[in-house]
């Protein structure tokens, strides 16, 4: 055989397997040819609308068997590679997904999470700008954060619509708030995953996303403001914006930097909640604005106040806010004062909501950060290696069992927050129930999913289909993001789009002769500009609302507004590349 696994050498050791270029003879046909698998990946989530655990071992198989027979791939190393693959998969992904929404689903069992979700309601004023804000940029930030995959579409619209924006243009908020933060979203598990199948190191690709991230950010909140009022909320309510994307941008940007991907979100959500408030202490607009940008008056506050209504919109008591609770309708001292909710918001209520994040981050920081030996120990390192067919050295498919990765700091963290929130047998019970139902597809598509990608690289399909992609030349700068857009708007997972293109985008940089982190950046980012058009995503979003089985209409009304922040990403693309390549080098 012509592979080998990483295993002490001997006299019987066979030969390593040398990858193929060009097994057409053609760039333009070995490159098509690359593409099947991706093709068709896409084609089946996209247009056949099958299922992503399907699609991705219909997928698998493809790959493999292009691998054995078009780049004669052994059969053994292919299946190695896979193994592998899946592997890495469950341990640097779904490992620290589980043991997130875990937490998440223990504090929604406890109540913990609805008192966090009153208290930050009863700080907002009746202003849709701030509610749109607070909610959908700095509080969907924070599910972003912990959970990823959609759910904060499904969080947050229902309170946009209950303070009165149209259910539509409510899921279009909460989805185009959501850019920014996907990424990092998960607890960091798209760039962990990136940093699997490239080999880039993982602190490194962190400060690159964020670096682009923290000027994507400046552009969101206006757009936010611009959704629920239209340019005469933008007139006085610039403000807002400047706070906010500065705000989350202070949290957010140092963190990536500095302490790697878990935790940017969190700390970005946290900072831009506090500014955020701070700021309505000592500024409000100048006139209160409900949805559509239609000033009210101080009598229409009062009513709306009274009828348990804010903003003019959909009843509030006995809707998504109130729990199922009658009349526990929001009150207003006065005109653009903070709102109260069904019981005045308290310290205790918002530590209860707050605490098990602090929690979260003292136990990932402590953990991962720079100065912890925790994460780098590594137990065991299995391995099959090839000869590249671009650079001719030595590359590996391997997995790195490593004890005490994030997820793991993510497990201690929850142990923790136990005695906190003192959760019963019962709640345990359902935490675990809900986490098996919400999340057995993504758990299972993720190690199938790495799976491909590995025999994908390993192979040698991904630097025949660069070597043609690079011929393209400098216009590749457009592309980079473009292909982000695409793979997580027909996958609709940025982990899956990263998996799938991400060594094949570090490929092609170090052909182009580009800053090698900045092709797999925008890739990461342009899926989340993506993420608003993805059927799989949307789906999840529409669940707690009147859209459910109807969100190509979602989608085809977020269309337009993710091809603007695309251009936006494009430019920050070309900025780096042309004007500032040293900060996307290693």
């Amino acid at each position: 055989m012509l592979w080998m696994l990483d295993l002490p050498i001997d006299k019987g050791t066979p030969a390593v397997f040398h990858q193929v270029l060009d097994p057409l003879h053609s760039v333009t046909g070995d490159t098509l040819l690359a593409l099947v698998p991706v093709a068709s990946l896409l084609v089946m989530l996209g247009v056949l609308r099958i299922n992503a655990w399907r699609s991705v071992i219909i997928g698998s198989a493809i790959t493999i068997l292009l691998g054995i027979v078009a780049w004669h791939t052994p059969t053994g190393a292919a299946f190695a590679a896979y193994g592998l693959g899946a592997a890495t998969g469950v341990w640097s992904i779904d490992w620290i997904v589980f043991w997130g929404v875990v937490i998440y689903n223990t504090m929604v069992r406890t109540g913990a999470f609805d008192d966090l979700k009153r208290w930050l309601i009863a700080q907002a004023t009746v202003d849709v700008r701030v509610q749109a804000l607070l909610m959908a940029w700095a509080f969907g930030a924070l599910m972003e954060g912990l959970v990823g995959f959609g759910y904060p579409w499904a969080v947050v619209a229902p309170i946009l619509i209950a303070l009165g924006v149209v259910e539509l243009d409510a899921i279009r908020v909460a989805a185009l708030a959501n850019n920014a933060p996907v990424s990092f979203g998960a607890l960091g598990a798209p760039i962990i995953g990136l940093a699997a199948v490239t080999g880039l190191p993982l602190l490194a690709l962190s400060a690159a996303i964020g670096k682009i991230v923290a000027i994507l950010a400046l552009f969101p909140p206006w757009v936010l403001i611009y959704l629920v009022s239209g340019k005469r909320g933008l007139r006085d309510g610039w403000p807002l914006a400047v706070v906010g994307s500065l705000a989350y941008i202070a949290g957010q940007f140092p963190t990536a930097v500095y302490l790697g991907p878990y935790l940017p979100d969190i700390f970005g959500s946290l900072v831009c909640f506090a500014a955020l408030l701070l700021l309505l202490k000592v500024w409000r607009p100048r006139t209160i604005l409900g949805f559509g940008g239609r000033e009210l008056t101080k009598e229409e506050v009062a009513a709306a106040a009274a009828a348990g209504t804010v903003g003019g919109g959909a009843q509030v008591a006995g809707g998504p806010l109130a729990g199922g609770r009658p009349g526990t309708g929001l009150t207003a001292d006065a005109p653009g004062a903070p709102g109260r909710s069904w019981s005045p918001a308290s310290a205790r209520a918002a530590a209860r909501g707050l605490v098990p994040f602090g929690i979260l981050v003292a136990v990932v920081i402590g953990w991962t950060g720079p100065w912890s030996p925790l994460p780098s120990y590594l137990a065991y390192k299995p391995a099959v290696k090839a000869v590249s067919s671009l650079g001719h050295a030595l590359v590996s498919a391997d997995w790195k069992y490593a004890p005490f990765v994030a997820g793991t700091a993510i497990l201690a963290s929850w142990l923790l927050i136990l005695p906190y929130l003192r959760p019963g047998w019962s709640a345990l019970r359902g935490t675990f129930a809900d986490t098996f139902r919400q999340m057995w597809g993504a758990l299972l598509v993720g190690p199938l999913i790495y799976g491909l990608a590995y025999v994908f690289n390993f192979s040698g399909m991904a630097n025949s289909m660069a070597n043609g992609f690079s011929k393209v030349g400098t216009v590749y700068i457009v592309l980079a993001a473009l292909l982000g857009w695409i793979g997580v708007a027909l996958s609709g997972s940025n982990t899956s789009t990263n998996a799938v293109f991400g060594q094949f985008q570090y490929t092609v940089a170090r052909l182009l002769g580009a800053p090698v982190l900045l092709f797999p950046s925008l890739n990461s980012v342009g899926a989340e500009v993506g993420k608003p058009v993805a059927p799989q995503t949307a789906s999840v979003g529409v669940s707690t609302s009147g859209f459910v089985r109807n969100e190509g209409e979602v989608i085809r009304h977020n269309m337009a507004w993710t091809f603007v922040i695309l251009a936006f990403l494009i430019g920050i693309g070309c900025l780096y590349f042309f004007v500032l390549p040293g900060a996307m080098r290693l």
